[in-house]
């Protein structure tokens, strides 16, 4: 098991700094990151936290998860590594029809 923690259900205003207070409660906080629209810059409502051990880190789990924070309820569980994303812009073939030809009256 990892050290590296998923938490979703966040509360829109919650801090890293609560984060850190949550779970500081259960072991060492090594890093507590929320994300954040990139566009907007508000909460997306769910973080990652980082225990400095794997103990720790079942510990907050065990406690915390299903818990209520804000009103919302915490999903907590070990963080999946990201998938790999392709860069290929994709879309659609330019419009044209059967035969490579544009497709007109």
């Amino acid at each position: 098991m990892g050290s590296k923690l998923y938490v979703g259900g966040l509360p829109y205003s919650a801090t890293e700094q609560q984060l850190n207070e949550v779970f500081g409660a259960h072991g060492t906080v090594a890093s507590a990151k929320i994300i954040a629209d990139k566009f907007t810059g508000q909460s997306r409502g769910f973080g990652f936290v980082e225990m400095s051990s794997d103990a720790e880190a079942k510990a907050a789990i065990t406690a915390l998860n299903g818990t209520d924070m804000g009103g919302r309820t915490l999903t907590v569980n070990e963080a999946k590594p990201m998938e790999q994303r392709s860069g290929g812009g994709g879309g659609f073939g330019g419009g044209r029809g059967p035969g490579g030809k544009r497709d007109r009256w």
